[in-house]
């Protein structure tokens, strides 16, 4: 017999499902036994994090230097320049937008002030080898020098690397993430944060899947603008790769389809086989797009001040950062953590937060991405011609 096996999101909304419900009755000294484990948890991933910026970020850069020329040039400015834009977007829309949506006269600190906070039973430290920004500049000249030399022993011992770092994400962090947002949604529950929380959630998450259909929109308008062609008859032919990946929630996975749907756009196969594989790591507009709007959303709730300085440098980092996030499940958020601490000032809970409301809708941001690809390639068939 199969074994049957439930997905990450259907696990995590089970895992806030009983936070909520198990928060309202469980005793202060259960409670505060996951508030151990979700200390202990938080130390081990902020140690986690610089290691997976280092592990995937420089061998994924590495692998886009390959093969220089003017098409991957063109592919990879068109494809940053569109995963800036969606951030760009997506902080202007949440800026007007949200504060009709959250009740900013009341954080979620203000809430609990009031209310007795669990503490764990104990706690370990776990500092990280490097910070994160070391983390980053580091894996950037790696990944450059690795790119220029014509000996490959530096990197097969990244990619060795890697796959460390990708068995430690699938094999230990993602099957602990569940208890980790249960025991985040049971303390929350506890301490009376639960139920703005889940009212918030539900209309942010509406809002980010209106802000990826005008994306693909939009995308597809100047694609259809540059190569002369209707748009949405091309955004109609993308559809299979859309739903494609909805359920797959993988860009590699959809890559045969969104390479096939794209060749039937026109593209030529040449540069189709070229793009869409590349674009499938480098371009992250549905995912920027998402991890923006819910910065934004979190920082209302909680409080925090916003400024428009910051964001500007945090879009800009992110767009490097989640460079090769496509390839590991839940590697997006896990390859932002670290810049959401640094320059944006979350702490553990509010990652947490954002594991969640990322996960919840990983699948459409997975779908805007691979379907902007066949838009890219559009443009760069064109550009390529002239």
């Amino acid at each position: 017999m199969k074994s049957f096996r439930i997905g990450l999101l259907p696990r995590i909304i089970i895992a806030i499902v009983l936070g909520v419900l198990f928060g309202q009755f469980l005793p202060l000294s259960v409670v505060r036994i996951f508030t151990t484990f979700n200390g202990l948890f938080g130390e081990f991933l902020s140690f986690c994090i610089p290691l997976i910026i280092l592990g995937l970020v420089s061998v994924a850069i590495a692998g886009i230097g390959k093969g220089a020329g003017r098409m991957l040039f063109i592919t990879v400015a068109i494809a940053y320049g569109a995963t800036i834009f969606s951030g760009g977007l997506a902080y202007i829309t949440s800026i007007f937008t949200f504060p009709s949506l959250i009740d900013t006269s009341q954080s979620l600190q203000s809430i609990t002030e009031s209310s007795i906070t669990p503490l764990p039973y104990f706690s370990i430290k776990i500092p990280p080898l490097l910070n994160v920004m070391t983390a980053l500049v580091l894996a950037f000249l790696l990944g450059l020098g690795m790119a220029s030399l014509t000996s490959n022993a530096l990197k097969k011992s990244c990619e060795d690397f890697e796959q460390i770092i990708t068995k430690v994400i699938t094999s230990v962090i993602i099957p602990a993430l569940p208890i980790y947002i249960f025991g985040i949604f049971l303390e929350m529950t506890f301490t009376g944060k639960a139920w703005s929380i889940m009212m918030v959630f539900i209309k942010i998450i509406g809002v980010i899947f209106l802000l990826h259909i005008g994306l693909l929109v939009l995308q597809y308008t100047i694609a259809g603008l540059i190569a002369r062609r209707n748009p949405f008859r091309l955004l109609w032919t993308m559809l299979p790769a859309y739903f494609t990946a909805l359920g797959t929630q993988s860009s590699a996975a959809t890559i045969p389809v969104t390479l096939e749907q794209t060749q039937r756009n026109g593209v030529a196969p040449h540069v189709a086989g070229f793009v869409v594989p590349l674009c499938a790591t480098i371009h992250l507009s549905g995912s920027t797009l998402k991890i923006v709007s819910c910065a934004v959303a979190l920082m209302m709730m909680l409080g925090m001040p916003i400024d428009t300085l910051q964001f500007v440098g945090f879009i800009l980092m992110l767009g490097i950062t989640m460079v090769a996030a496509p390839g590991v499940p839940g590697g997006a958020i896990m390859a932002c953590l670290g810049i959401l601490s640094s320059i944006l000032g979350f702490d553990e809970s509010s990652q947490a937060l954002m594991i969640a409301l990322y996960i919840a809708m990983d699948s459409f941001g997975t779908a805007c991405n691979v379907t902007g690809d066949g838009a890219i390639a559009l443009i760069v068939n064109k550009l390529v011609k002239l």
